[in-house]
């Protein structure tokens, strides 16, 4: 089912979650994403690049409704590399569609996480809070962070208070339960990152690769 050195990966955006019955009865939780046809952009040494989700000309600014001009392909909104196969060829223009995939491979899906705002050390952190009795006022504070005297500052990196999520996130080893061609859909197993209608890249799965050739080595 693998191949060594096989990273290849398709651009795609994430319609929802919804459940899937499988050939042995098994009912499957999985997430829908509109995986596809990517275009190839451009082709570099260890890498290609890729376009997905059509956008209008006007729209875009002109140096880079002029690149898409030149090489003579529409343009496209969400643009990203992947890792290339080595056995193969590629051509500027030529479609990457959801059959580089089988029901079975396993996949790396990398999106951008939802968004939760600024949000507290025990959400954001898990911390354990303070007392919940005897007259204390702190249940959910921050509280002390200098540590006096030594070393008399906050040190770089210090779990606070902030921002949460929307942040690049990538989910591994997820299974790919189904693919259709026609409609551009494959089914994947799971959760992925982000939210409805967020771009996610799909890459076949790094570790199963290596556990593969790892195994193929011993032999």
């Amino acid at each position: 089912m693998w191949k060594l050195n096989n990273m290849i990966g398709i651009l795609g955006k994430k319609i929802g979650m919804t459940q899937f019955f499988t050939e042995d009865g098994s009912l499957v939780s999985v997430t829908a994403v509109e995986a596809g046809p990517c275009p190839v952009l451009a082709i570099k040494e260890k890498s290609i690049q890729l376009g997905f989700d059509q956008i209008n000309e006007k729209r875009l600014k002109k140096p880079i409704a002029g690149y898409f001009k030149k090489i003579n392909v529409p343009s496209r909104k969400f643009i990203r590399e992947v890792s290339k196969d080595p056995l193969k060829e590629y051509k500027v223009g030529e479609e990457l569609k959801v059959d580089i995939f089988a029901p079975g491979d396993f996949v790396d899906v990398t999106g951008i996480s939802i968004g939760k705002g600024f949000q507290g050390g025990m959400k954001r952190w898990h911390w354990k809070g303070g007392p919940r009795t005897h007259g204390s006022t702190s249940h959910r504070r921050v509280g002390s962070i200098g540590s006096t005297t030594t070393p008399g500052r906050v040190f770089r990196g210090h779990h606070m208070p902030g921002h949460m999520g929307a942040e690049r996130v990538t989910t591994q080893n997820l299974k790919i339960i189904k693919t259709d061609l026609e409609n551009n859909i494959l089914l994947i197993k799971g959760s992925i990152p982000g939210c409805k209608n967020g771009y996610v890249i799909i890459k076949k799965a790094k570790k199963k690769i290596a556990k593969v050739a790892k195994a193929k080595a011993k032999k």
